[in-house]
């Protein structure tokens, strides 16, 4: 049977916002399942050095041209938020504790957190926002705010992190097919072209 492929995103990256609004087509139209896997990039920068692309003269100007002509070639809506970057750790806690035994839904509050955050523009690091985005999905509100405080939750992510650290994931998106790494929302088409052929 087919390795699932490993699909590695922060909430706050909207290039992981473009992928994830193609990556399970992509995985559907070859027989792949996708794992998601929810990361903290500031862990990740201290690894690697680098800063949020806001935040990186001539790469944040360039960011604030290229996300609204993605979103036009994607044909997915785009409300640039105004706390960039948010605080992922509510909506990371949140996947995490659903995705052990209701992972179907968990990867639905992540497209819905993701495209309240990025489609909406909606504060995604507040709680109660989170609470308002899953209840719709069937979530119980009180059992997630309880979750998100809880300690075992909470290390589920760094240990999610870590792993990702330890596979050599730098940024976001971040697929792997097989033992293949691919970068950037800008590679999906390569990972679909890798499928199809078997590689090259």
């Amino acid at each position: 049977m087919s390795q699932p492929i490993d699909f590695y995103f922060e909430f706050a990256s909207p290039y992981g916002y473009f992928a994830s609004e193609r990556i399970d087509a992509i995985g559907a139209r070859h027989g792949r399942e996708v794992r998601w896997h929810p990361i903290m990039l500031g862990a990740v920068f201290k690894q690697t050095g680098a800063r949020p692309l806001m935040h990186t003269p001539l790469k944040g100007a360039y960011m604030t041209h290229d996300l609204p002509r993605f979103a036009r070639y994607l044909g997915v809506p785009l409300t640039m938020p105004a706390q960039m970057p948010v605080n992922s750790l509510a909506p990371s806690r949140a996947f995490y504790w659903l995705d052990d035994q209701r992972p179907g839904l968990a990867k639905a509050l992540a497209t819905a957190l993701y495209r309240a955050h990025w489609g909406e523009g909606r504060d995604i690091g507040e709680v109660a926002e989170v609470v308002q985005i899953a209840v719709p999905l069937g979530i119980d509100g009180d059992a997630l705010r309880a979750a998100l405080a809880d300690p075992a939750i909470k290390q589920k992510l760094k240990d999610a992190t870590q792993a990702a650290l330890d596979r050599g994931v730098f940024g976001s998106p971040f697929i792997f097919v097989d033992d293949q790494a691919f970068w950037g929302a800008d590679r999906l088409d390569q990972v679909d072209a890798w499928l199809a052929r078997g590689g090259w």
